[in-house]
């Protein structure tokens, strides 16, 4: 029966293929087709020289090999469900679950910035001669930034030493004026305390001598009353003895109530002892005007620590201005690394002290700034290890700080701020750049690992689709650990070597006849 009547009669159709053999690099490959024309015979083609492959040309040659084994088992497949009359079976992509280690990531990007930045600012009133860098200029640790006018800074100089030679001259003056102040007062003091003694002994003195005085006085009166009156009882004997004695002993008494000697010496004593009292009271006079003038003029406490607290301030600020002026002499010098991002000084201008000159930003201690949403928020922690990409360089990184507050992105998204620490920048760094940040967030070895394709999830969680020896799908619920971009972690459900679907359409079913094809 011809082909023709066999399609005719509803049979399947008959393929008659010759075998093909392959020599070497020749091939003789002979076809026979029942088209009414006979058959056609190619020519041997002649023999190529052969030649060793290269690496590259082995792999493309197994590559090609690999596809074409596939190609022809397809192809198999097909046959063999056409030509058996069978039901046709699905096939599906399988790999092997394996054990091995698998490392979870977080891929985003961020700006290049510094962690240390230096204000630069004047700390003298002088002139500035020259500025030897421009904003983005990169600098080194002790590289001279901007430089002063030599003779201005002379100039400043002398002024702050004969200010502090100023400032302490008026301490000592003060000092010496209050010490004198206080000389006097503890004079006065002394003295007054003397003087008010000898006073009141000498007041003392001479109220004893006018009582000495009064006494002898009194006593000569009264005996010059007992003279008189017995002068009188003998009156009417004018011519008698006795008369004429008493009338002399009047007369002795008068003498002497006017002329006694005691009392002459007592009275020319007292004169000289209230003299004295006058001298003394006079001095003490002085005595108390030197102490009022030695207390108002003699600091207090609180004002001798104000000028011993001012005195000391002008020490330091003049010490402070001489220091600042010889550091100055050496210019402004770069602390560290970095690059010049503002420049606010003019060759030949004038800065005032504390005036702004520039801004450094390090590049020996720099990060990058990422931001996190909130899917990433909880694998991100400090410490964690990063690979950092500027340009076409890796380097290492380490997540230093997580922010505690949330802002919004440009698409209004809420995010979270964190720094990335370079811990080995070098030169190439450039500030202000963007960074491709790749985070190590968790890491796990020996661990069972799928393609991330073969997860699937439904009302009951996660499952694969396994093929079982028997050519038969069958679910499995699974529970996954961590994930890499192309690997996922089971933890529980299957175990290494069990063949995982990884393609999974609508159409499988569990407990269906299935054709594993192995993934390449």
């Amino acid at each position: 029966m011809s082909k023709k009547e066999a399609l005719k009669a509803g049979n399947e159709p008959v393929v008659e293929m010759e075998p093909a053999s392959f020599q070497g690099n020749s091939a003789e490959i002979e076809l026979s087709t029942e088209t009414g024309k006979g058959k056609k015979k190619k020519e041997k083609k002649p023999k190529k020289e052969r030649r060793p492959l290269d690496k590259a040309a082995k792999k493309k040659r197994k590559k090609i090999i690999a596809f074409s084994v596939i190609g022809v088992v397809i192809v198999l497949f097909i046959l063999m469900n056409v030509l058996g009359g069978g039901s046709v079976q699905t096939m599906v992509s399988v790999t092997g679950a394996q054990t091995g280690e698998i490392e979870q990531t977080i891929n985003t990007s961020g700006t290049v910035t510094t962690l240390e930045t230096k204000n630069y600012f004047s700390d003298v009133n002088v002139k500035i001669s020259d500025v030897l860098v421009q904003t983005g200029d990169a600098v080194k640790a002790g590289d001279v930034l901007i430089s002063y006018d030599e003779d201005a800074l002379a100039r400043e100089k002398e002024l702050a030493q004969l200010s502090a030679q100023s400032a302490e001259g008026s301490y000592q003056n003060s000092i010496q004026s209050n010490n004198e102040k206080l000389g006097d007062l503890s004079e006065a003091n002394i003295n007054l305390d003397v003087l008010d003694q000898q006073i009141a002994d000498t007041e003392a003195y001479i109220k004893g001598l006018e009582s000495k005085i009064d006494k002898k006085k009194s006593d000569l009166a009264y005996e010059g009353a007992l003279l008189q009156i017995s002068l009188l009882d003998w009156q009417d004997q004018p011519d008698s003895e006795e008369y004429m004695n008493l009338q002399k002993l009047v007369q002795l008494n008068n003498y002497e109530q006017q002329n006694n000697k005691e009392i002459k010496g007592w009275q020319d004593e007292l004169d000289v002892y209230n003299e004295m009292l006058s001298d003394y009271k006079e001095y003490r006079s002085e005595m108390k005007s030197q102490k009022s003038s030695a207390e108002a003029g003699k600091m207090t406490s609180g004002a001798k620590q104000e000028l011993e607290a001012t005195n000391q301030t002008k020490e330091i600020e003049a010490a402070n201005s001489l220091e600042n002026l010889e550091a100055a002499e050496s210019g402004i010098v770069a602390e560290f690394d970095g690059v010049v991002t503002e420049m606010n000084a003019v060759e030949g201008g004038s800065v005032a002290a504390g005036g702004s000159l520039l801004k450094l930003e390090s590049t020996e201690d720099v990060m990058v700034k990422i931001y996190v949403t909130k899917y990433d928020l909880d694998k991100v922690s400090v410490g964690q290890k990063a690979v950092i990409t500027i340009g076409s360089k890796e380097y290492e990184g380490e997540v230093t700080k997580i922010n505690k507050m949330a802002e919004k992105n440009n698409s209004g998204a809420a995010v979270v701020g964190a720094e990335i620490k370079i811990t080995n920048p070098d030169s190439d760094v450039i500030l202000g750049v963007e960074a491709k940040v790749v985070i190590g967030t968790a890491k796990e070895e020996n661990a069972v690992l799928i393609p991330v394709g073969a997860v699937n999830v439904d009302v009951d969680g996660e499952f694969v689709y396994v093929v079982d020896e028997n050519s038969i799908l069958v679910k499995k619920p699974i529970v996954t650990g961590i994930s890499s971009d192309t690997m996922v972690q089971v933890l529980e459900g299957i175990s290494e070597g069990e063949q995982i679907v990884t393609d999974v359409t609508a159409d499988l079913q569990e407990g269906m006849s299935v054709m594993a094809m192995p993934q390449q």
